[in-house]
């Protein structure tokens, strides 16, 4: 007798497109997105665009950064998905300009609605805003907004909404202290 999980019966919130672009979208990844090299930024963004994405000139995705549905991504000018970077795009992420997403850093705009017996899929957008600065192995979740010039600390876990010039740390990510910009020194 075969046991069946709950979860087996019922059908992938997807539609086929969905599931097909990302399956074509991998092996470009894996083929000619991953191995290109570390300075030919122009490169993969003309693969993002090439899949949907709306990548200005001057944006930094950077080979291993990958990206789950580039039809998904916006990345201003002067943004950057660094090395290792995990963007499981189900729903929007936007990069304003100057954003940063440091290495091994997840942005996740998807998760699961536990209280169902299904379990549905739940999805809800990420904005990194301008200048903002999501820092080495971070974990953004669904439907949250890093504000402009925001600093997510290493390894932070951010649930809820990060206000402009805040920086925040921990799990669950806690305000650290807010700043303000200072000028360039001469």
């Amino acid at each position: 007798m075969q046991i069946k999980s709950p979860l087996q019966s019922f059908p992938s919130p997807h539609s086929y497109r969905n599931r097909i672009g990302r399956m074509l979208w991998t092996a470009v990844w894996f083929v000619l997105f991953r191995p290109s090299p570390r300075p030919f930024h122009v490169w993969r963004r003309w693969l993002l665009r090439l899949f949907g994405a709306t990548i200005e000139r001057g944006a930094h995705p950077y080979p291993s950064a990958r990206v789950w549905a580039p039809w998904n991504l916006t990345m201003r000018e002067g943004s950057c998905l660094g090395d290792h970077v995990d963007c499981y795009s189900v729903d929007r992420v936007t990069l304003e300009p100057y954003a940063t997403v440091s290495q091994y850093s997840f942005l996740c705009t998807a998760s699961h609605d536990y209280t169902v017996k299904s379990m549905p899929v739940t999805t809800a957008p990420i904005r990194i805003g301008r200048r903002a600065w999501v820092a080495a192995d971070a974990f953004v979740g669904p439907g949250v907004t890093i504000g402009e010039g925001a600093v997510v600390g290493a390894r932070a876990s951010v649930f809820r909404h990060v206000d402009p010039w805040t920086v925040v740390g921990g799990n669950p990510a806690r305000i650290i202290k807010k700043y303000e910009l200072q000028k360039d020194a001469p």
